[in-house]
């Protein structure tokens, strides 16, 4: 496997504005070098805050000044208790200095556009990192009261000799997840929740404020607001270049951070009904910016397929859609490290980490060649130049098979997901299969670098392995992901069978050898269609649910289910106890291992172990692994092997490769 040992990770890119210089942050050490479309970054410079340059410590998010004369960035370089502060580097030969005195959990810094002020997401007093994804608080104390962390919105002034504490801008009563400056830098616009805030953000609100010190005026509820965005999510807000408008992406989103829906635009100063942008299209908007001319660019995916495209208005003062055309296109992943799909942007290019199932991560540059091009449709990357930056992956090979994007039809909907042949295949073979459906379920798979993954894994050692998109998924338009609302389990499903049925139409794929797994709703799905259908030799379920009924009561992040399930489970539990793989749990004949944090808020552990013990109630092979002091996404990476190691065991077991 040693494609995974020699592949370098770049986890971030940021563009100076000027779009002379490319930082870059690997392995947490911050490098700045010159553009070189030639495709040579050797001539690097190291920024750290960090007094030797052997210390083990973490330099990341870094961020241009408006100038683009200097950087500022996090380190927990200095002081030996693991703190974020933030650090300013003038680019030359000064050591990096410190200008925040920060004692808690801090991200997503933002340089105010006048260059005066940097905002960031601040935790105060922090005992764990914000979300619903990290491991959370043994419950003691008030329940729901005691010991509530409140993200806010803070910010330091830059230029002032000595370190400061933050000041606060957001109120203390309010959970901000996401914000942006005013072009006057003024002003904050945000996305926020009462706390918890791990619970709230699928009821937040898009605020405005004036970072003087005024209330916040609220200028979009979703819970209250008419038409399509009605009880739906908001992210990524994003304020006009005029100051007059705020677009934003919204739709039914299952997590928050895992982006998706149409672009729309509100009023700045009155926040009347919001219009929708993209309304109908088949693609997913991820993120957005607004360009120099006041137009407005957004990644997408659609299909297998990452898209940057553009809106443009009739006018600088109209926001009626002249054209929406496509920038360019890859069937491949691309970000800067971000948000989900943000792209590091200035005047005339983007700079991105690019990578897919053949090709490992590397730097490129995309450099805008025409003022509006219109890109002819059988090359729609026409109106770019594209410039590998980096050569870090040269040598890098992938130790799994070829991997072919795979299409097909049910009930309707044209569905799209990802098949990896086995490593060294061979057509005149049968082979096993498995079949692994991601989490979400408002997500999709994508094709990126699988050196860390189950599927390379499987590959490696003679599975096929189907990545299904199923209904309810990015990638198809905003009704494709809501379809499967109160309908979980049961049309993802078909789509997911027809997807088998369509891979052993194609290749040699033996019937009898075809297994299932996926984590959270992965896991849902894995637990839940073992109880519908025979046709999965074994199942490997991750963080699963196996009874809605009993998780809304126990798991943290009960509002994420009334978009899904149109009320609580007080108010409708026959909807709930549909969609319960524990109310079929005798249909089950499949052997099944259950695997699941002890500290998971978004998919508890008693819903694995309910799982598992009536499992072993009807004498079905079972087993249930939980790992200590881990939430929803295992962060040990022996907890990450040793799951691993044991979903090799249980498919080896069941239905062993060739």
């Amino acid at each position: 496997m040693s494609g995974v040992g020699q592949t370098r990770f770049v986890s971030q890119v940021a563009l100076s504005p000027d779009g002379k210089r490319i930082a870059w942050t690997e392995s947490g050490q911050i490098f700045v070098s010159p553009v070189d479309t030639r495709g040579d970054l050797k001539k690097s410079q190291r920024i750290t805050a960090a007094a030797s340059p052997d210390k083990k410590c973490g330099d990341g998010d870094p961020i241009w000044s408006p100038d683009s004369a200097s950087i500022a960035f996090l380190s927990d370089c200095v002081g030996t208790d693991g703190q974020d502060d933030l650090y300013f580097s003038h680019l030359d030969s000064r050591p990096a200095s410190a200008i925040s005195t920060l004692h808690g959990y801090v991200h997503e810094p933002a340089f105010s556009p006048d260059g005066s002020k940097i905002a960031f997401l601040y935790v105060e007093g922090a005992t764990r990192q914000a979300g619903a994804l990290a491991a959370m608080k043994l419950p003691s104390g008030v329940i729901g009261e005691d010991g509530i962390e409140i993200e806010r919105v803070a910010m330091v002034a830059v230029g002032s000799t000595d370190p400061a504490k933050p000041s606060f801008v957001t109120p203390a009563d309010l959970h901000a997840y996401e914000f942006d400056w005013s072009p006057d830098s003024t002003s904050l616009t945000y996305v926020a929740g009462v706390p918890p805030g791990e619970n709230n953000w699928w009821t937040a609100k898009l605020y405005t404020q004036k970072i003087s010190g005024d209330a916040p005026k609220t200028i979009l509820d979703p819970v209250t607001v008419s038409g399509p965005l009605h009880g739906f999510q908001i992210a990524v807000p994003r304020w006009s270049p005029d100051g007059k408008s705020i677009a934003f992406i919204g739709g039914l989103m299952s997590d928050q951070g895992s982006t998706g829906g149409d672009v729309y635009v509100v009023p700045a100063r009155d926040g009347k009904e919001p219009i929708n942008l993209t309304a109908g299209r088949h693609e997913t908007a991820a993120w957005i910016q607004w360009g120099p001319q006041g137009e407005i660019g957004y990644s997408a995916l659609a299909g297998g397929v990452s898209q940057f495209r553009t809106l443009v208005f009739d006018s600088p003062s109209s926001l009626k859609v002249r054209k929406n055309v496509i920038d360019f296109q890859f069937p491949a992943g691309i970000g800067d490290g971000r948000l989900e799909g943000s792209l590091s942007s200035t005047r005339g290019g983007l700079a991105f980490i690019k990578s897919s199932f053949s090709e490992a991560p590397e730097i490129w540059y995309a450099r805008d060649v025409a003022a509006e091009c219109s890109a002819p449709a059988e090359n729609p990357n026409a109106c770019y130049e594209f410039h590998e930056l980096s050569h870090f992956n040269d040598n890098a090979k992938p130790f799994w098979g070829k991997t072919d994007s795979i299409e097909w039809s049910n009930d309707g909907f044209n569905i799209q997901g990802w098949l990896m042949l086995p490593a060294n295949y061979d057509p005149g073979k049968k082979y096993p299969m498995i079949v692994e459906v991601h989490g979400g379920p408002a997500a999709a798979e994508t094709s990126s670098w699988a050196g860390r993954g189950l599927a390379s894994s499987f590959s490696a050692l003679g599975y096929f392995v189907l990545m299904p998109n199923p209904r309810g998924s990015y990638g198809q338009g905003e009704a494709f992901t809501q379809a499967n609302r109160k309908d979980f389990g049961y049309g993802d499903l078909r789509d997911i069978l027809a997807g088998v049925d369509t891979v052993l139409k194609k290749y040699p794929v033996d019937s009898n050898r075809v297994g299932l797994t996926g984590w959270s709703y992965g896991g849902f799905m894995s637990m839940f269609a073992v109880t519908q259908t025979h046709r999965f030799r074994a199942a490997v379920a991750g963080a699963g649910i196996s009874d809605w009924l009993s998780y809304y009561g126990e798991n943290s992040i009960d509002e994420w289910m009334i978009p899904y399930f149109g009320a609580s489970v007080y108010d409708d539990p026959a909807v709930y106890a549909k969609m319960s793989a524990i109310n079929y749990i005798k249909n089950v004949t499949t052997p099944t291992l259950a695997v699941v944090g002890d500290r998971d808020g978004e998919c508890p552990a008693p819903q694995s172990f309910e799982f598992w013990h009536a499992l072993r109630d009807q004498h079905v092979p079972t087993e249930l692994v939980v790992y200590p002091n881990e939430g929803h996404g295992l962060v040990n990476p022996e907890h990450r092997r040793d799951v691993l190691d044991r979903a090799v065991n249980w498919f080896g077991k069941y239905m062993p490769a060739n």
